[in-house]
């Protein structure tokens, strides 16, 4: 398979209804939106890993750019469903994050990774220097990972004082250490309100939305929602 098939292969599944309402939702891309619904990119993806010697497309793709957003989110499904070793699939997510300029690209990869147990340490290690980037996508990405593999028992603790010292005005960034934060604060509330009572390092826009995500959530007791709504920076 080369680059131009699978581009020629995503034309033809393409909606451009679906295109333009998805501009609306990513306008942070510099790619050109084609328009094609996530399942029907996990199923072309499947089918390529099940049936194609895709390992040397993979490998020529991720060191060109990509005319798309739906050819970046692909690659990142290929790595995702491959069977292949975690440390070789870290070696292809390191040059794809470089890629990565949509909210839409980490939240549709990252849960198609399956980081399992074993691997939770080496994978710690590899997302956290992207938390001391001052690139917008690097930090979501490795906030988004969090989210996804590391709010246990183990990791938690980690997670939040991580989360304390990233530096970003970035807003996609900032709403991805929100989200975590409220998730960490309906599994583990007493941890999660005894760091934003305390002195912290969010800042106002961040910690604002973490309180609101925790307000909006059924998960969340209404005495607690109580709570959080007095705890709001005006």
């Amino acid at each position: 398979m080369t680059k131009k098939e699978l581009r020629e292969k995503l034309i033809s599944i393409s909606d451009k209804k679906l295109s333009e309402f998805n501009k609306k939702l990513c306008p942070d891309t510099k790619k050109e939106i084609l328009g094609i619904r996530i399942p029907e990119l996990r199923k072309l993806a499947k089918k390529i890993v099940s049936e194609e010697e895709y390992i040397d497309y993979l490998k020529k793709s991720l060191d060109t750019n990509d005319k798309y957003i739906e050819e970046t989110i692909i690659q990142g499904l290929l790595i995702g469903y491959s069977k292949i070793s975690i440390d070789e699939k870290l070696k292809y997510i390191e040059k794809l994050i470089y890629k990565i300029d949509s909210w839409i690209i980490t939240d549709t990869v990252i849960p198609t990774l399956k980081v399992k147990e074993k691997d939770l340490d080496l994978v710690w290690k590899f997302i956290i220097p992207y938390t001391k980037s001052k690139e917008e996508f690097e930090i979501r990405f490795a906030v988004i990972m969090m989210l996804d593999y590391f709010i246990n028992d183990e990791y938690v603790d980690k997670v939040i004082e991580t989360i304390d010292k990233i530096k970003t005005d970035k807003y996609y960034a900032q709403m991805a250490m929100a989200w975590t934060l409220a998730e960490i604060g309906i599994k583990y509330n007493n941890k999660a309100m005894k760091y934003l009572k305390a002195k912290n390092n969010l800042d106002k826009f961040t910690y604002n939305k973490t309180l609101q995500k925790m307000i909006e959530s059924y998960r969340v007791s209404d005495d607690n929602k109580k709570l959080l709504k007095e705890m709001k920076i005006k």
